[in-house]
């Protein structure tokens, strides 16, 4: 077949019943709050029982809120502080789209830590357990980014190069699938391999490690085919040809090792207490 792919005729409403409306977006965010939640619990019917599904219930409620108010702070920080300082009041209108994932993270983890002290819960432990579930909720967001025909990629003459509504008449890379692909199905297998073969769940951490360090390698790899974004620099790039996306992700993954290093030296969740040295 000759010439770029033609962009599917998507809606971008997935759902309408009278005056409600549910956009691909907001039904993937529902949908991987959802699933999210129901795996942790499944992860659990395993042991370490490091917290209850009553937990996890309650739990969910505080990430929803460190989701939406990180994602959005990040990107009205990280991506257009200078049009928020001016128009403050927008802010608030997280309909007309706008979130940042780094912010989302940030937000979570802040979730994590407040729930975790709060409720005397092993607050590596629930991270490994948010990690593992994040992928879902990664692939689900760039399948609705592709339906929406945003965060598309750059020119490329590629067979599978796809023609999007709001990015000319070139073919462009579909990177929302590339992301899809790595960020959501490639690092979900590899964190439920580890998590019920390969025992990860008795070293609290190692999983969110895996997770950060793969999130941050496979976001920063397809930013090289992703389209910058126009309003940050020169031309979507910062400096040396780097994009606001990757140099988020570098310190994620540099984070990812510190994590993976800490969890494998430092004893089992089952490691039998160690007795006091002699005198």
């Amino acid at each position: 077949m000759n010439g770029p792919l033609p962009f599917p005729e998507f809606d971008p409403v997935a759902l309408e019943i009278g005056p409600l409306v549910i956009r691909w977006y907001a039904l993937a965010f529902i949908t991987g709050l959802l699933a999210g939640w129901w795996y942790i619990v499944w992860l659990l019917r395993r042991p370490p029982a490091t917290m209850t599904a009553q937990q996890v219930g309650d739990f969910f409620s505080w990430a929803i809120v460190g989701v939406i108010v990180g994602g959005r702070l990040g990107f009205v920080g990280f991506y257009q502080p200078g049009y928020y300082l001016a128009n403050p009041l927008e802010i608030l209108a997280v309909w007309q789209g706008g979130m940042s994932f780094h912010g989302g993270l940030l937000g979570v983890v802040a979730a994590i830590i407040l729930y975790g002290t709060r409720h005397k819960v092993n607050i590596l432990s629930l991270a490994d357990l948010v990690a593992a579930a994040a992928p879902i909720g990664l692939f689900l967001g760039r399948l609705a980014n592709f339906i929406n025909g945003e965060l598309y990629g750059r020119p490329t003459d590629v067979p599978w190069a796809v023609v999007f509504p709001g990015g000319g008449d070139v073919g462009r890379h579909p990177s929302q699938l590339y992301e899809a692909a790595l960020e959501g199905i490639v690092l979900f297998i590899v964190l439920l391999v580890m998590a019920r073969l390969a025992g990860a769940r008795y070293r609290p951490g190692l999983l969110t490690g895996v997770f950060l360090f793969g999130y941050g390698a496979a976001r920063t790899f397809v930013e090289f085919f992703r389209q910058p974004d126009s309003y940050v620099g020169e031309g979507g790039f910062l400096f040396w040809d780097i994009t606001m996306g990757q140099l988020l992700s570098v310190p994620i993954a540099v984070a990812g090792v510190v994590f993976i290093v800490y969890a494998v030296t430092h004893d089992r969740l089952d490691a039998k207490p160690r007795k006091p040295a002699s005198a």
